[in-house]
């Protein structure tokens, strides 16, 4: 849960707002309110049979998320922010630039795929623009950053399991694995790993969208078609620095975000939530939920590390999005090579949580396959969000 001082963030965001103040304040905390009252949070419960209680596939498919509490304990969030430290330290001081600030080779710099995005602080670089197909359809507001704040700053980094080892762990982790098995079938396939930068007073805006593209008008359309994300936070995740989404509307097809926007009044759109929660929560949300996120003008941090899983009949043979790689079709062997990085990421896990059950992964038990997290297994994520399997 937040922590006492959540009402001071809130205070602290509005006073950016100008004439809209108190508008933003009573937003924030009433969808606060509505969040906190909502039947779909709790820790991951397994019945006897080792399927998910059915109460949270309920909840799930009711509003099309659920908070999952206490997922990750102390030792594992340690093992992410001594990663997001280092990490940050090989961050390119500028977009484009192939040095760190202590001019070793920058993170990414000899990658082809796509790795760190860039925003001006506070602003909405996606909003409005061509950017994903279109999909941000409008522009929210960018609060003025204080003047020493840096010209740049990343918010984004794709294909974050190649750089992050804590990461690819929690990739692999096998209560998380087996709920996406409950909610994609045994032969589930990946989606894309991101880490989402949320820093006080410098993080961006991200407008509000629907995550799929490919199969709003397709005959098999339903609420899952478009996968869902896992979303495991760091830090916690509050109204002020968190994700909003308008519960139930993953199963209302395409909406028209612009109509929302002008019924509301504003950007601050009628029903919605933010996705509170503590430190070593993840929440599962659906693709297809109208989210997203207002620049993050409070105290606290929010570091994300996201990671989406898709039903493999929404991905095979079926030509891709381009939204964060190029275009291509999903054949059976590049979907087979993506999950690479599934049974990495299990393994990789039993290597520093020996005590935990290894996930077994349906598709690798039927060919025979095994995988061993070493060296070697490390150079070949090299680039491996190349094939991302965006819809």
């Amino acid at each position: 849960m937040p922590q006492p001082h959540y009402r001071d963030c809130i205070e602290a965001c509005a006073a950016h707002y100008g004439d809209d103040a108190a508008a933003m304040r009573a937003y924030l905390l009433e969808g606060h309110d509505r969040a906190m009252q909502l039947d779909n949070r709790g820790p991951i419960v397994f019945d006897s049979n080792g399927n998910l209680e059915p109460s949270i596939l309920e909840a799930y498919r009711k509003y099309g998320f659920y908070v999952f509490t206490g997922v990750l304990n102390s030792d594992e969030l340690q093992d992410i922010e001594a990663d997001l430290a280092a990490l940050k330290k090989r961050f390119p001081v500028n977009p484009g630039d192939k040095v760190a600030a202590d001019g070793t080779p920058a993170l990414g710099a000899d990658c082809t795929a796509p790795t760190l995005v860039w925003s001006k602080p506070l602003g909405d670089p996606l909003g409005g623009s061509s950017l994903a197909n279109g999909r941000h359809q409008v522009k929210l507001h960018e609060p003025k950053a204080a003047d020493d704040a840096p010209e740049m700053a990343p918010f984004i980094l794709l294909g974050s399991l190649q750089f992050s080892e804590a990461c690819l762990r929690v990739y692999g982790h096998p209560q998380l694995l087996k709920i996406a098995e409950e909610v994609n079938g045994k032969d589930f396939a990946p989606f894309n790993e991101t880490l989402f930068i949320k820093e006080p007073g410098i993080g961006a805006a991200v407008s509000w969208h629907q995550d799929g593209t490919t199969h709003w008008n397709s005959d098999r359309f339903d609420e899952d078609i478009h996968g869902f994300n896992f979303m495991a936070q760091v830090y916690g995740s509050t109204a002020v620095n968190g994700v909003w989404v308008l519960p139930g509307s993953h199963k209302l097809g395409k909406v028209d975000i612009t109509e929302l926007v002008t019924a509301s009044g504003s950007e601050r759109i009628q029903g919605t939530v933010p996705l509170v929660c503590d430190a070593g929560d993840v929440i599962m949300c659906n693709r297809q939920l109208v989210h997203g996120s207002f620049a993050n003008t409070g105290f606290e941090p929010r570091i994300t590390v996201n990671m989406g899983f898709h039903r493999r009949s929404s991905v095979l043979d079926v030509m891709g999005a381009g939204t964060h790689n190029d275009a291509q079709v999903f054949d059976d062997a590049l979907i087979a090579k993506r999950s690479e990085v599934i049974g990495y990421g299990i393994d990789a896990r039993r290597q520093r949580f020996p005590e935990e059950t290894p996930y077994v992964y349906q598709p690798f038990l039927e060919r025979g396959l095994d995988y061993t997290w070493n060296e070697a297994a490390k150079s070949s994520l090299h680039d491996y969000n190349a094939l991302d399997l965006s819809i």
